[in-house]
């Protein structure tokens, strides 16, 4: 498997350099799209770190300067593939890629006011573990433990690794705070 997963479920594997391609190719036709409308554009979460395993669905993370920009693009983002799902979490809103109608996702796409605490957030935990081995590793870990005992149940799964992630957003504030 290259990239893509059946919503839902949850399977890990070793970092793959498709994964980087694949957000390239994502955040290019995400700023061809938005244009003026972006403020910036990042691959995150663990398919951005080459040290820990991931599940094969790219992340990106689309800074704006307002959600209602943004949602004027909606019609031309559908027909481009990137679909808009919902505002998953308070201030952010997700969008997803894939081949929909078999519920096969490749990419999410999550949108936020650039700048704010929940932008930082996704680098700097990106950024963390690309410079912190052992965290890196613990979380790693942690995923594949997960991953083996939720395989079907992606809620659960992202609840177990929820306390971790809250820790290392922590470390990483204080370490950018540093930099």
């Amino acid at each position: 498997m290259s990239i893509g997963l059946m919503r839902g479920t949850v399977a890990v594997e070793p970092h793959k350099i498709e994964w980087e391609i694949a957000a390239r190719e994502m955040i290019e036709r995400l700023k061809n799209i938005l244009m003026d409308d972006i403020v910036d554009a990042q691959h995150i979460g663990s398919t951005s770190i080459k040290s820990i395993c991931a599940k094969p669905i790219v992340d990106i993370v689309v800074g704006v300067s307002s959600f209602d920009s943004m949602m004027r693009h909606n019609d031309e983002l559908r027909t481009n593939g990137i679909v808009y799902c919902c505002e998953d979490h308070p201030g952010q809103h997700l969008y997803v890629v894939g081949d929909l109608e078999k519920n096969m996702h490749t990419h999410y796409i999550h949108v936020v006011i650039w700048g704010q605490k929940i932008w930082h957030n996704y680098i700097n935990m990106r950024d963390y573990l690309n410079t912190h081995e052992e965290e890196a590793k613990e979380y790693s870990d942690l995923k594949e433990r997960l991953a083996k005992a939720y395989p079907k149940e992606r809620i659960a799964y992202t609840d177990g690794k929820s306390a971790l992630i809250e820790r290392i957003l922590q470390m990483a504030d204080e370490w950018r705070k540093q930099l």
